[in-house]
């Protein structure tokens, strides 16, 4: 076999529409663009979110609502999650490390612990946040609610 004797696959490659090449080609003429108007003229491009000189609809529709930009996003994490983890680890106490390892926060997460659920055993829990039920509940049990400073 030689370079000049390859050759793609039967069936991989498809005939190119040729078009603007003369009458007989049947797509001579307007060249499969109808006829007139800037679609049909060469070098023709809209610009994003054009719509034939209506008024678009990103200015149609007003614009509403706030961003706050110094929003804190905590992952929330429930006593029930954290329940079944201490159960889980055979261990009282429980950090950020833990949750991470459990699948319950990622390492870029604040977590804030949410008060869902029953606590049975005695907790020391270390968190970002905490809710005001969830330290409740942890010190009702007897456990201690520690906020982690970074």
């Amino acid at each position: 076999m030689k370079l000049h004797e390859l050759k793609p696959a039967k069936g991989s490659t498809k005939n190119v529409k040729r078009v603007g090449r003369g009458e007989g080609s049947t797509r001579g003429g307007t060249s499969t663009r109808g006829m007139n108007g800037a679609k049909s003229r060469s070098g023709y491009s809209h610009k994003i979110g054009f719509e034939g000189g209506q008024m678009p609809l990103q200015r149609r529709v007003p614009k509403f609502g706030f961003k706050n930009p110094t929003r804190v996003a905590y992952k929330a994490v429930n006593l029930e999650s954290l329940q079944a983890l201490s159960e889980k680890l055979g261990t009282n106490v429980i950090g950020l490390d833990n949750m991470i390892e459990a699948g319950l926060a990622s390492p870029k997460d604040l977590v804030k612990v949410l008060g869902n659920g029953e606590i049975k055993a005695a907790l020391e829990i270390s968190a970002d946040a905490f809710s005001k039920t969830a330290v409740s509940k942890i010190e009702a049990a007897g456990g201690k609610a520690l906020i982690v400073e970074e």
